[in-house]
């Protein structure tokens, strides 16, 4: 298995640096927005990916100032991974232009991470949830409409609630497709845990709060993105199809038209 390379090395003054002094849009508001493409990673082929087609985000509980500047994307679609309990407790904003879609994909359980008493036990939640995007029938089916639907074209913006599980898978698959490799991959779901450690804090402030400082060190496990977590859901696909081309294929149900259509909106070649 390859190692990730140093995620601070896509990382300038906390921003993500797309070169040339170009900096990337982040949001204050929403603190894992990026683009997919990060600066333009480049693939195995010689090419690049394209910025300004997808999206990836936590939660859009949004400042006006950071709506206007979704707004002045012109995203297409807001496509929402999360359950409808998280969505009825956090609704989305209004997007100008951009019409709002729902794939219901299964995150992190709650219910059984409240009643967590041991790291161990919120580590082992966690390897589950990244398997079951694998081998759940309702993840696999909701990940293949979602890939279906991205296929038709940018830009568009996806999020889950902390945009690092549900949508760190989608965008793991969405770089394999582009032809990145697995090193500069692993390097971008990383990056969660730089740009997210202010409201990281803020999340085990409340719970040493509210639980005592015991409740960070078992709760910690399902508020990082690990990379041992994104390695259990490839030991999946290799387990149950043999690699991620087959997955997308047979799991996910995805034909060659709607691969080749997503690798044409992703890949720029100069």
């Amino acid at each position: 298995m390859s190692q990730p390379r140093d995620p601070s090395a896509f990382l300038a003054d906390g921003v993500v640096d797309p070169g040339e002094g170009e900096e990337l849009l982040r949001l204050a508001s929403a603190d894992n927005f990026r683009d997919v493409a990060g600066p333009g990673y480049p693939t195995e082929d010689g090419g690049a990916v394209r910025r300004g087609v997808f999206y990836r985000s936590n939660e859009l509980r949004l400042s006006d100032e950071d709506s206007s500047a979704l707004a002045d994307l012109g995203l297409r679609h807001v496509v929402d991974l999360r359950s409808q309990p998280e969505i009825d407790r956090h609704p989305d904003p209004e997007i100008a232009g951009a019409d709002w879609v729902h794939f219901d994909v299964i995150g992190i359980p709650m219910e059984e991470v409240a009643g967590l008493t041991d790291r161990a036990g919120a580590v082992d939640v966690m390897h589950r949830v990244y398997r079951s995007f694998v081998e759940t029938e309702t993840s696999r089916t909701a990940f293949g409409e979602l890939f279906r639907h991205l296929a038709t074209g940018g830009p568009q913006l996806y999020h889950c609630t902390a945009g690092k599980d549900r949508t760190g898978w989608v965008s793991a698959l969405l770089l394999h497709i582009a032809g990145v490799d697995d090193a500069t991959i692993e390097s971008d779901y990383l990056l969660t845990n730089q740009l997210t450690a202010s409201s990281r804090a803020r999340a085990e402030g409340s719970l040493r709060h509210h639980l005592g400082p015991d409740a960070v060190e078992v709760f910690e496990p399902t508020l990082v993105a690990d990379i041992e977590y994104l390695r259990t859901a490839y030991e999946s696909v290799e387990k149950e199809y043999g690699d991620r081309a087959t997955y997308l294929r047979e799991g996910l149900g995805l034909d060659d038209a709607t691969i080749g259509a997503l690798r044409e909106l992703l890949v720029t070649r100069s």
